[in-house]
This record gives C-alpha cells, structure tokens and sequence, in this order.
C-alpha cells in the first residue's frame, strides 16, 4: 500500500488524508451529524466547520509525520469526502499496536466500503508500520460497526463499561482486537 488512490468499488477511492480534505470534511460531518450522534462524543459547533476540520487535520498530519497515527479517507469518484479510517495512538516497541476508528457517510453505508476499507487500514498497519496487533472498540449497541469488524477479521476480546464518553454519557463498549501475524518485533 502506497500513497496513491485504492480503489474499493468502482466510484470510491480509499487515500490517505490531507489538509486540502478540510472543507470536504467539514460538509460530510455535517451532513452526518445526526445519523452519527449515537456512536460520537459531544462535539463543539467549532468542529463542524472548515477552520475546526483544517485545526483537527493539522495535528492528525502532525502524528502521522511523528509515526504516532495514520489517517485516510474513503472518496466519491469527485474525490468529497464519504467516510475516515484513522489508525491512532501508534505503540513500538514489544506491544506494536494501534487504535483503529472510522466511519463512513450514511449515503454510502451497507455497500462493504468499511469492511474492505478496514482490511485495507490492516494491511498498512502490517506491511508500512510492522504492527502485530490493531484494536478497536464500538458502543455495545452498535451493532452494524461490530459486523464490520467480525468480516474484517476482528475477534471481540471483551466489554468495557463506561470506556468512552459518547453522546453525552459514559458508554460501555465491546472491545475487539486483529493479530496481524506472529513475527518478532524489529527493531
């Protein structure tokens, strides 16, 4: 996997993030908002605009350039935002692992985009980062992401009350985990 487009079908593409996305973000976020109130912190009126997504995509850029998170996004064939895959809190070291979070438009939900985008998220944090292990966690109640990560090759490892807090309250998630291989850590 490289910087370029990959396509997942045949009008969207999976790329890496950029701060040129900023505007697109901000449109897509909105228009989503409701639909993912449910599966989301409480956000600020700040984040939903062009300036606040240009300040969140200026420190995600930053941690992917200190090798601490990775983001891409899933685009519609006029390259707008339709969805985010970011790999986050990147550990070296004997744990090798990361933070996996997403979401995808509700126009375009149901479609495998996730599940092929999440498969692709792996294989990056496999093959670019030499990673063994990416975890992720989603509301218990949230069955669709759940389903996602079963096809992705994720398995549940366990259920954390009040682990995150979503919608305006602390929320129990279930926690879910995929090995990507068993070889030793490099150095």
């Amino acid at each position: 996997m490289n910087d370029h487009l990959h396509p997942l079908a045949p009008d969207v593409a999976f790329r890496p993030a950029a701060i040129a996305d900023a505007p697109s973000f901000a449109t897509a976020l909105t228009r989503n908002r409701a639909y993912m109130r449910r599966w989301e912190p409480v956000r600020s009126e700040s984040f939903y605009t062009v300036e606040g997504q240009t300040a969140r995509l200026t420190a995600l850029l930053a941690d992917r350039d200190a090798g601490r998170a990775m983001p891409w996004v899933l685009a519609d064939a006029d390259d707008r935002v339709i969805g985010a895959f970011t790999l986050s809190g990147v550990e070296r070291g004997p744990f090798r692992n990361a933070r996996l979070g997403y979401w995808v438009d509700e126009g375009h939900a149901g479609r495998g985009l996730a599940t092929a985008a999440v498969g692709a998220v792996c294989e990056a944090a496999r093959d670019l980062l030499g990673l063994h292990r990416v975890e992720a966690a989603t509301v218990t109640e949230n069955a669709a992401s759940q389903r996602v990560l079963a096809k992705a090759g994720f398995e549940r490892v366990g259920t954390a009350p009040g682990y995150l807090h979503i919608n305006g309250g602390w929320r129990d998630h279930h926690l879910f985990q995929r090995l990507l291989h068993d070889d030793p850590p490099t150095a």
